[in-house]
């Protein structure tokens, strides 16, 4: 990336600011703005997050908001209430007390001499969501949104639930925002109180897990902060980002196709970080967009990023398969907006072990399918974090236990974007199952690269709010939408649908062993087409990647990133470890060092569907001179048929000394999951 030195704007910055809130409660923010901007106010760029503004993202912040500032703005990140250095309690994610603040922030940035009265949010992942949610709000000062790797829906498609089945996700996101929750803010910042505040969070912020267990339809917990309940309540422009590895890049194509305001979408082929820094490659100049975006709304610049296409997206060509990569080949491609006039849909039927064409004679043989336990050890993470090797590997692995239908040989490239849907025809033998349906790229040697998958409890086939078990031996019509894509297959490769009845890790699976009978002659597959456009190469490259200066954050513990699967077959168990350690660093500039370490172990035997275990193990710490905190947190995730059971710990140690010891052991029932 290439490091900028130079701005239009000399600048400064505050290490250290309290915004009041009405309630008493005071927030922590870092600011960075031009010299004279006293003088001189400019518009006001925020992001508001739970994630450590002093020092876990201290080392992204440097890189991204002195970047704005010197480009004429404020820029402003802020603690969410209960966390980093902000006063209070952060008891989940997205709560209404969250979003009130984040309008009472909005404000109080407008009013300060140093601000022009407009301001923008930023975010990713919790930042992208809040700046939706506060936006549906309408604060007046709030002129527009960038909201990256987010969602407008968060049932339905988020880090908890997929198609109705519950993402093992769930678990480890809990895991982390337990991890995160223990920490104490720095006491350099807030002095002697710094002990109290600890305490109060690690008395108080509560299990998270529990609350997203007790709520496994779509509720009322959900819509709240969904803003596909009402996408006429935002009233600000937005531009929507993500990536292919990302797990948010379904709600780009919702957002254009429903927000009733200007509204521009970007998706590469990134993970789930922001696109100047984006792996897989390649990365592009995401500040020089931002920097257009903001100038446009916030300054009334033409800078002539509105007369561009409103939907810019990175088509994937044909690779082989493999748990990462450094960079995704393809090209850049638009769309006027969507849903496109130039998508068109192709359909095949199914016909055993055929994906056929319309009008061919599909066979009348039903088809069964009772899927191991053991199929999704290679699926990956559903959301990438480029904590590689996080990606599906060869898909080989996972047909033998699934129901596949191929393609003939591709005469002629083929191109989709959008999301593909397969309509079945099935019954089951029991009243609840799960299904998951794969589209992959076979190469000539047959090597399998997952394009995209989708998942439905059939529960959940007709309301995810009001679900219902199936009755055995009653044929049922249902439709599995696949994650939306762009995706090249060449000339010679086939395509590959599978079935299967489990994805075990990624997703917890039905209550016991279900088999599904297909019948091909009321089943097909909607692709969306999308033909090789001559215009897309006369598209506006972007620029490189550029930021501002990094700071020095030296190790002196390696981090370390594995995935690895280990098969006992003595007991007939199966085991997903996940390690993310990421190391030992110090911080110069703060003068603190830091560590952390997660582990996560995802286990069954054979086809005991009572010994599906999903556990975690994070270790989270930090030192200034005599001074050092650790917290140590475990959860333990099972189920019988009837319920789900949780075992949590935490421990926090101030120094040698334990602090607060903590136990949770609860039991939740499952509904219709």
């Amino acid at each position: 990336m290439k490091t900028v030195t130079s701005f239009p704007h000399a600048t400064k910055h505050l290490e250290h600011v309290w915004i009041p809130i009405s309630d008493g409660t005071r927030l922590a923010a870092r600011i960075w703005m031009p010299e004279d901007a006293e003088n001189n106010p400019v518009p006001a760029i925020l992001e508001y997050i739970p994630y450590r503004k002093r020092d876990n993202t201290r080392s992204r912040d440097a890189l991204n908001h002195p970047y704005f500032a010197g480009h004429g703005y404020a820029s402003i990140r802020v603690d969410i209430r209960g966390s980093g250095d902000s006063e209070g309690v952060l008891q989940d994610e997205y709560l209404q007390r969250e979003l009130d603040d984040g309008v009472e922030i909005i404000r109080w940035i407008a009013q300060q001499d140093w601000c022009s009265g407009s301001v923008g949010m930023i975010g990713i992942s919790w930042g992208g969501f809040n700046g939706l949610q506060i936006a549906a709000l309408r604060p007046p000062e709030l002129k527009a949104v960038i909201s990256v790797c987010s969602t407008d829906d968060r049932y339905a498609d988020d880090v908890h639930y997929m198609g109705g089945c519950m993402l093992t996700d769930n678990l480890s996101w809990a895991s982390t925002m337990f991890a995160y929750t223990s920490l104490p803010p720095d006491p350099e910042l807030v002095g002697e109180k710094w002990r109290d505040m600890w305490l109060d969070r690690l008395e108080h912020s509560g299990l998270w897990l529990e609350n997203w267990l007790e709520h496994q339809r779509r509720d009322d917990f959900w819509r709240h902060g969904s803003i596909c309940e009402d996408f006429s309540a935002v009233q600000c422009p937005v531009m929507a980002v993500s990536g292919w590895a990302d797990g948010y890049s379904n709600s780009v194509f919702r957002l254009l196709s429903n927000l009733d305001v200007p509204t521009k979408g970007l998706i590469g082929p990134w993970s789930h970080m922001y696109p100047h820094m984006g792996k897989p490659g390649p990365a592009i100049g995401f500040l020089q967009e931002s920097v257009r975006w903001w100038d446009h709304w916030l300054k009334g610049k033409d800078t002539g990023i509105m007369d561009e296409p409103d939907f810019r997206v990175w088509m994937q060509d044909s690779v082989p398969p493999a748990t990462e990569y450094t960079r995704r080949p393809g090209r850049w491609i638009a769309e006027p907006g969507w849903p496109s006039s130039n998508v068109h849909e192709t359909v095949y039927g199914l016909s055993e072990g055929h994906l056929v064409d319309p009008g061919t004679p599909v066979s009348d043989t039903p088809l069964w399918i009772q899927s191991p336990l053991s199929l999704g050890l290679f699926a990956g993470k559903w959301c990438s974090y480029s904590a590689t090797p996080d990606l599906p590997h060869d898909q080989r692995e996972e047909d033998g236990g699934a129901l596949v239908f191929d393609t003939e040989p591709l005469s002629e490239p083929l191109e989709i974007m959008g999301a593909p849907v397969i309509e079945l025809e099935l019954e089951a033998n029991k009243p609840q199952a799960m299904i998951c349906v794969r589209l992959s790229d076979l190469a000539p040697d047959n090597k399998a690269t997952r394009s995209t998958y989708g998942m439905l409890n059939l529960s959940h086939r007709d309301s995810h709010a009001e679900p219902s078990p199936m009755v055995p031996g009653e044929r049922y019509r249902v439709a599995v939408q696949l994650n939306d894509i762009a995706q090249r297959f060449p000339a010679g490769h086939r395509l590959r649908i599978s079935i299967s009845t489990s994805y075990w890790p990624l997703a917890w699976p039905a209550p016991e062993l279900a088999c599904l009978t297909v019948h091909p002659t009321g089943s097909r597959l909607r692709l969306p087409v999308r033909p090789s456009r001559d215009s897309d190469a006369a598209l506006p490259e972007f620029g490189e990647p550029e930021s501002a200066a990094a700071i020095a954050t030296p190790y002196t513990q390696a981090p370390e990133q594995n995935w690895r699967v280990i098969r006992d077959l003595s007991r007939d168990e199966s085991i997903l470890e996940v390690i993310k350690n990421d190391g030992t660093f110090t911080i110069e500039e703060i003068g603190l060092t830091m560590w952390s370490d997660t582990r996560e172990w995802y286990t069954h035997v054979g086809e005991d569907f009572e010994s599906m275990r999903g556990e975690t193990h994070c270790v989270s710490g930090m030192a200034r001179g005599d001074w050092s905190i650790e917290v140590t947190t475990r959860t333990v995730l099972t189920a019988s048929r009837s319920h789900f059971h949780v075992y949590a710990e935490l421990d926090a140690y101030e120094g040698d000394e334990r602090v607060v010891a903590r136990n949770w052991n609860t039991h939740v029932p499952r509904d219709h999951l």
